[in-house]
């Protein structure tokens, strides 16, 4: 490997990790569990037990985040596939997302995940199939296609539309890219709940 092949590689990767920690800083997410409700303002008990006033901005989004199944899977669902790639090509799903009909088209496209060897998948499902190592299914997204290997032992959840009226005290919720205001209270314009078990 000559000195200008190290140069280059060592710049790319420079900005692959630059690109992820400005990523990382432009989604920032606070977690708690509702305390209270009144109209479009709930007060969410952080994990470090302080109080935090959240503000739901005209028309923003909430969605429920719930357990689902590989065979929840379906032909036409918008879905993103964490994976780790397999020897003749294929992806084994480590965590599948069923995203919801208004989140169709999310980060839409194939590329590196987390970990090393693994990759991250989201496009439109085919129709699954079963097979001896678990459902199989083609996504397909602009550009082109992968083959994904849903086992049995991968986590798969499911986004559902809700509304505020499913903020009840005791949901857990995630809050989405808090804006603050003068009042120490924040803004959002995105609010996950779990449903059951599941922590958003």
């Amino acid at each position: 490997m000559t000195k200008m092949t190290r140069r280059f590689l060592g710049a790319v990767a420079f900005c692959f990790v630059a690109s992820i920690a400005a990523a990382q800083q432009q989604q920032q997410i606070v977690r708690g569990t509702v305390e209270k409700a009144d109209g479009s303002t709930f007060t969410v008990k952080q994990a470090d037990g302080s109080d935090l006033t959240v503000k739901l901005a005209d028309n923003a989004k909430v969605l429920g985040v719930k357990a689902a199944a590989a065979a929840d899977v379906k032909a036409g669902d918008f879905i993103g596939v964490g994976a780790m790639a397999q020897p003749d090509g294929s992806q084994k799903a480590v965590e599948v997302t069923i995203f919801s009909e208004m989140q169709r088209g999310t980060g839409e496209g194939f590329k590196p995940w987390t970990r090393p060897g693994s990759t991250m998948t989201n496009g439109t499902a085919g129709a699954p199939v079963t097979s001896v190592d678990g459902h199989v299914v083609i996504v397909k997204y602009k550009g082109g296609e992968q083959k994904i290997i849903i086992p049995a032992d991968a986590k798969v959840r499911a986004y559902v539309v809700g509304s505020k009226d499913d903020l009840k005290p005791g949901t857990r919720v995630a809050v989405y890219n808090p804006q603050k205001a003068d009042d120490g209270s924040v803004q959002t314009a995105r609010i996950n709940f779990g449903i059951g078990d599941m922590t958003p």
